[in-house]
């Protein structure tokens, strides 16, 4: 299982922002975090990404306890294992297109332009790759962030709302990018409150106040696979049961937590 979260809350004072959620995630697997503002998704993100711990309970990725990792290995796992897309582009804006994915080499090991520009060729850039933030649009913005994830060849990638600032032209361009990507058998999780973009994954799940209340299996394969799995370790995360908002609805509606039955 490439990652695995047990029992895992997250608490500030009075409030849990994560609240006794467990989670198996195994390797290739599309999953799509939904739920309110406020409902725990950017915390989970973070804590999966380890820029964040737990309160409570265990984060294990690739086999490994998080909490018995040294901060250098900690550092590791965020440079080999994690690539992270953020609906802010965070784009140094006095670097070129080229340069900001060579900077996130320049905390792998050696930077190498050629590989670099392989990176942006991958988004479809290699053309725009001399160009400063400025002087891209925000869905070539949002494919250099993609670029910059991607250079260190991460098991993981974790998208934080990646289309929340696109047009459906550029979100279209960046779901098809995701879809190359788990094709090629990239671990993707992003949350988003966009229902087309979650219903792209081959799992949903929806979190409110903090709790796991409920999930939906696009890909009835995927599911089944999962339930073997489940079924030889009883350590994974069982399947969770809910009903999802309709999937007919337009590209931008919101999900509403409304239409979910608790799991």
């Amino acid at each position: 299982m490439l990652l695995h979260l047990d029992h895992v809350s997250k608490i500030y004072g009075d409030l849990h922002a994560l609240d006794d959620v467990s989670l198996s995630v195994p390797r290739g697997q599309w999953l799509s975090i939904v739920g309110s503002s406020g409902s725990g998704k950017t915390t989970l993100m973070n804590i999966i990404g380890c820029l964040d711990s737990p309160s409570q309970g265990e984060v294990a990725l690739q086999g490994r306890n998080v909490e018995h990792l040294r901060e250098r290995e900690l550092a590791d796992v965020r440079k080999n294992v994690v690539g992270l897309v953020f609906q802010k582009f965070y784009l140094v804006q006095h670097l070129t297109a080229v340069e900001n994915v060579m900077a996130a080499q320049y905390y792998h090991s050696v930077v190498d332009e050629k590989q670099a520009m392989e990176a942006l060729r991958q988004v479809g850039l290699e053309d725009r790759a001399h160009h400063l933030p400025s002087q891209l649009s925000g869905g070539e913005q949002q494919r250099v962030c993609i670029a910059r994830a991607l250079i260190n060849c991460p098991e993981i990638i974790l998208a934080d709302e990646p289309t929340g600032n696109l047009d459906e032209a550029n979100e279209q361009i960046v779901l098809d990018l995701f879809k190359n990507l788990h094709e090629q058998g990239t671990t993707i999780i992003v949350v988003t409150h966009d229902s087309t973009v979650a219903g792209q994954a081959q799992r949903e799940i929806m979190l409110n106040h903090g709790k796991l209340v409920g999930e939906k299996w696009n890909d009835q394969e995927a599911r089944e696979r999962f339930e073997e799995l489940v079924q030889s370790d009883d350590s994974i995360a069982p399947v969770h049961e809910a009903e999802f908002a309709d999937p007919t609805k337009s590209a931008k509606d919101t999900i509403d937590s409304s239409n979910f039955e608790q799991a």
